[in-house]
């Protein structure tokens, strides 16, 4: 129920147990952490109302008189106090308080005094104040929101979901750990000189991401939920999706290096099938074969689909058996050789990838800004919303991958 005034929400909660008041007060502190339309003013007299109850109900434990209800100023559980806490301390970006004030803001909508606290925190330590212009200010997408464009993004599938993902400053060189060398027969009584664990380094660039995207006026009367889920849908069909088409043919020049050209190809990991007689069984098993043992836990194939269908969907082994098998139930694509098979159509025809992709990486430092011009909107009835992201992408280990295409003769 809703309270108009704190005597009303006191007198309510007064005659209740210590246990049920601290309940009601941690069930609210849920509804504002995960209910972005929530009536914040509402619950905030509730708290105060709750407050005032406990310090009752202390007060007549500890035996002395049942208060009548008078404000106790500096109370500390009202929902304000612990906003402003949360909008100083940690981080601003993950919070509830900045992910409601930076949906408003996009919407043009009033932010409440804890919104804007939130909001004006992450302004000073804004990692985007470069992107701002004189009359718009570029916001960090909220870390929950992020979170759900890379996760909606892994779930299309390709090497983006069985990749590495980091987040971590660029020019920094990130320690990957690679398969450990075997131990070795030792003679007894001979001395055994230490070795340093098998690591590898990976250094990320920053490269620019950009798209303007243009919405009719009427989205500023959509929910906030709906707004933050169609903002969710694009920022993946053109950010995410540019990172994808980087992983597998970015060319390193003003952009990530994707697994085509950041590897270099040889005699020993870019092999081919005939050009006539099409892709063999003894093919595949060559590629399988050519893979060092330590990277086959985890390895997969990668392919386009229509090299999936065209090349093994009907292949079969020495046996007569698929090497094909279909995984509807497990929600995968299938095996190939037992190895989970990857479909990414940003791949070239008949070009296959075989390897573990979790030496493939791709690193977003900064996350995703989003910047709301209005300017255009009187003539055409557009808001225009400009998307961008640092990120870069790369091969982290070569050793880890092996290319499978038609041959050329």
């Amino acid at each position: 129920m809703k309270f108009k005034t704190i005597a009303e929400a006191f007198n309510h909660y007064r005659t209740s147990t210590l246990e049920e008041i601290e309940c009601r007060a941690a069930e609210i502190k849920n509804i504002v952490a995960t209910d972005a339309t929530a009536d914040v003013d509402a619950l905030n007299i509730e708290l105060e109302g709750l407050s005032q109850a406990k310090q009752n109900v202390q007060s007549r434990a500890a035996g002395g008189q049942q208060n009548s209800f008078n404000p106790v100023a500096g109370a500390g559980m009202t929902f304000e106090r612990r906003a402003s806490y949360e909008a100083t301390e940690g981080d601003v970006f993950n919070s509830a308080e900045y992910r409601s004030a930076f949906m408003k803001r996009l919407l043009g909508r009033k932010l409440n005094s804890f919104e804007e606290a939130a909001f004006n925190r992450a302004m000073t330590e804004q990692r985007a104040d470069a992107y701002g212009t004189s009359g718009n200010v570029a916001a960090v997408l909220p870390t929950q929101t992020l979170n759900e464009v890379i996760s909606k993004a892994r779930t299309m599938g390709g090497i983006m979901s069985v990749c590495r993902s980091f987040n971590v400053p660029s020019k920094i060189a990130i320690p990957v750990g690679t398969p450990a060398a075997a131990a070795s027969w030792h003679t007894e009584g001979a001395a055994v000189d230490s070795a340093a664990p098998s690591v590898a380094t990976v250094s990320f660039d920053g490269y620019e991401i950009m798209k303007v995207l243009s919405i009719s006026v009427k989205v500023q009367s959509m929910s906030i939920a709906a707004f933050e889920s169609y903002l969710v849908e694009e920022l993946t069909n053109c950010v995410m999706a540019c990172i994808a088409d980087g992983l597998v043919n970015g060319t390193g020049s003003s952009q990530g290096t994707g697994v085509l050209n950041g590897i270099s190809w040889g005699d020993t990991n870019a092999l081919t099938f005939h050009k006539t007689n099409g892709l063999k069984y003894a093919d595949v098993v060559k590629v399988v074969a050519a893979l060092k043992r330590g990277y086959a836990s985890g390895a997969c194939w990668a392919m386009n689909n229509a090299a999936l269908y065209n090349l093994f969907y009907s292949m079969v082994d020495s046996n007569g058996r698929p090497i094909f098998i279909a995984d509807p139930k497990a929600e995968g694509i299938g095996k190939i050789l037992g190895f989970p098979v990857v479909v990414d159509d940003y791949l070239p025809a008949e070009t296959i990838l075989f390897g573990n992709f979790n030496y493939m990486g791709y690193n977003l430092p900064e996350g995703i800004t989003i910047e709301a011009s209005r300017e255009s909107s009187f003539k055409s009835g557009r808001i225009d919303y400009r998307a961008m992201a640092v990120a870069d992408c790369k091969p982290i280990v070569e050793e880890a991958f092996i290319k499978l295409t038609r041959s050329a003769t």
